[in-house]
Order: C-alpha cells, then sequence, then structure tokens
C-alpha cells in the first residue's frame, strides 16, 4: 500500500504533463524526486479509492459472524465510496465514472443499476491492490471481490478482468511469486477464468449490460486483457527502459493498459521499486495510475524498500498502518505455480 501511494505521488504531478515538459522541469526520468508540499506527498484519488476499498474489507473481515460475500461486501464497499464522493479532500481530478456511479449508490437502489456499463476505466483497478492482502480467502472469494469492487462503478467487462488480475497479481508476489514468472501465472489464471461469470458476486450484471450469455460478456473482458498481456511480453523481449512505456503498452487511461503499463514498469526493474516507479511515472499517459500500479507490484514483491523520507512521508501512511493491522498474520504461504512446481522465490 505504501508503493500504491508513492507511485500515486510520484505520478500525480507529471500526469497530464507532455514528455518535453517532463524533461524541462525535472531532468531525466531516472532524476525523479517525490513531491512534498508542507512536508506531504500528496496522493491522487487512486489511493483515496484504494483505502476506500480497504476500509470496506477491514470493515466485513474483522470479527465477522457472517461469510465473507457480495452480500456483505457490497454495503460496506457503498458506504466507504460514498464517504469518499463527500470527502472534502476528494479534490485530486478523480474520474467522471467514479463520481456518477458513486453518486448513483447514495441514491440508493441496486448496485447493477448505479454501474456504468460501458466503462473500463482504470479507475476499476487502480483501487484493488487491497483485495490481494486479505489472508484467509478462497480464490473464489479473491475474485469475487475484485471484480464487485470494479462493478460498482464501471460495468464494462474488461474493468472486471483487469481488477480482478491485478488483485491476482499482489496475492501471487505476496506469495513468494517471483517476477520473472509473474507474466506465465497470470496468463494461466486468465485462460483459467476466462468464461467464469461470478453470479453470486455480480448478479445481473451482464445482462442489464445487454449480453444473452454471461460467460461470453466476461471472455471479452479475459480476451482484451491476455492481449494486453500479449503486448507486456512482447516488449519484454527487446526492453528498452528509455521508452516512454505508454508507447508499448497504451497509455493506461483505460483499465488493460494501465495493468499492462504498470507490469512493463515493474518487470523492467523487478529488483528496483523506485526505479520501477519513476519510470512508470514518467509516461505520457495516465501517470499516476500506472505508477501507484507498478508501486504496488514492487512493494507486495520486495516489501518495505522505499527511501526513509518518501515512506514516512507520503498521505495516509498513518491510516494505511490501521487498515492493514487486522491482516498482518505474517503468513506469506506459497503460490502454486501453473505449471505444477513452486515459485522460484518459494
Amino acid at each position: 500500500m505504501v508503493g500504491l501511494a508513492i507511485g500515486d505521488a510520484l505520478g500525480y504531478p507529471t500526469e497530464f504533463l507532455s514528455l518535453d515538459q517532463m524533461t524541462a522541469r525535472y531532468g531525466t526520468w531516472r532524476e525523479l524526486e517525490l513531491p512534498f508540499t508542507n512536508g506531504v506527498a500528496l496522493v491522487t484519488d487512486d489511493t483515496q479509492m484504494a483505502l476506500a476499498v480497504g476500509d470496506a474489507l477491514v470493515d466485513v473481515t474483522r470479527d465477522a459472524v457472517e461469510p465473507f460475500s457480495a452480500a456483505t461486501l457490497e454495503p460496506a464497499l457503498r458506504a466507504h465510496f460514498v464517504k469518499w464522493l463527500h470527502s472534502p479532500d476528494n479534490n485530486r481530478a478523480p474520474g467522471q465514472t467514479c463520481l456518477t456511479a458513486c453518486a448513483a449508490l447514495e441514491r440508493g437502489g441496486p448496485w447493477q443499476a448505479a454501474s456504468v456499463l460501458g466503462s473500463k476505466g482504470c479507475g476499476a483497478n487502480m483501487r484493488v491492490a487491497p483485495v490481494g492482502l486479505v489472508p484467509g480467502l478462497t480464490a473464489e472469494q479473491r475474485a469475487g471481490a475484485a471484480q464487485l469492487q470494479a462493478a460498482l462503478t464501471h460495468g464494462h467487462p474488461t474493468a472486471l478482468a483487469a481488477s480482478d488480475l491485478t488483485a491476482y497479481a499482489v496475492w501471487l508476489l505476496t506469495h513468494n511469486c517471483a517476477p520473472v514468472e509473474l507474466l506465465p501465472w497470470l496468463r494461466h489464471y486468465a485462460l483459467k477464468s476466462r468464461t467464469t461469470y461470478h453470479s453470486a458476486w455480480l448478479g445481473d450484471l451482464a445482462q442489464r449490460a445487454g449480453a444473452t450469455d454471461p460467460s461470453a460478456y466476461i471472455a471479452h473482458g479475459w480476451d482484451e486483457c491476455l492481449r494486453a498481456l500479449d503486448r507486456v511480453e512482447a516488449a519484454l523481449r527487446a526492453p528498452d527502459p528509455d521508452q516512454d512505456p505508454c508507447a508499448v503498452t497504451g497509455a493506461g487511461w483505460i483499465a488493460e493498459e494501465a495493468l499492462a503499463a504498470a507490469l512493463y514498469c515493474f518487470l523492467l526493474f523487478p529488483d528496483e521499486p523506485v526505479t520501477a516507479v519513476r519510470r512508470a511515472a514518467w509516461s505520457s499517459g495516465d501517470s499516476d495510475s500506472i505508477a501507484a500500479l507498478a508501486g504496488a507490484f514492487a512493494g507486495a514483491s520486495v516489501g518495505a524498500t522505499w527511501p526513509g523520507a518518501w515512506s514516512r512521508g507520503v498521505e495516509y501512511r498513518d491510516q494505511m498502518r490501521v487498515m492493514l493491522a487486522p491482516w498482518d498474520t505474517g503468513d506469506t504461504g506459497h503460490a502454486a505455480s501453473p505449471r505444477g512446481g513452486r515459485g522460484a522465490r518459494g
């Protein structure tokens, strides 16, 4: 979570700048420093909404007396999304889809009616990392929760699939997955999940989106994510660290491109988290979201290796610590490889 916030804060001032403007203002991407305002590295709605998801998850898992399900998670997500909507700190250029859907959630009724069905913006998966950190969930619960938190605002199947993949990547990396193994595991997961519509979590969302076959509806999202993974794999076969990540993976304004760009930056520098988030923030597209996800992957993989001033000064650090305390079990376990073995770092 600290890595996510650091990436977000690093990309906040670069998001709407051209590469030439970044060069004129900051020098080179390898010199990019975390900006502080009155001693605080300010984040955007990416981190704020990740905290909303995390707080909702804590609400339904701490001292839980009911099973973890859509019936328990959806009201908690709705409450925290509406709280974010009205927060005085919600002034960091939030996405229109999130604003529209959260306002509809506040009005009540089925959450599916609030979802913006045609949107696959990266707002769906920029905030999903906490789902990958919750201990004790089954694979179905983790997938269902990841897709549900996305679907409350973004109803396009690619938004759901990309969020599921993002949460799974965080889970893999915190369970001793070697970065070199990450893309094969994600591809295996996407192929295995391709026609699975989690009706217990999504209800009639597919029908509301006009799909006659829920399996075909969700398969469309997974297919777009698989093509995004293809682009990452192709770029890593001939990596160019000095090339704009968005030039090879897409600009990141939509969910599968944000995931792809973040994976590419992380996998360029799997053992250098600061370099990975600098490369992600210095990009021509949705820099804060790309860097936030890259920071989440880096933090999940290598742990707390950020510069001390960065990790201490990032906004909401204390809130993150309180949020994560109930999940800090120390049990990382081992992730099983899709090829039948164990992770290289296991």
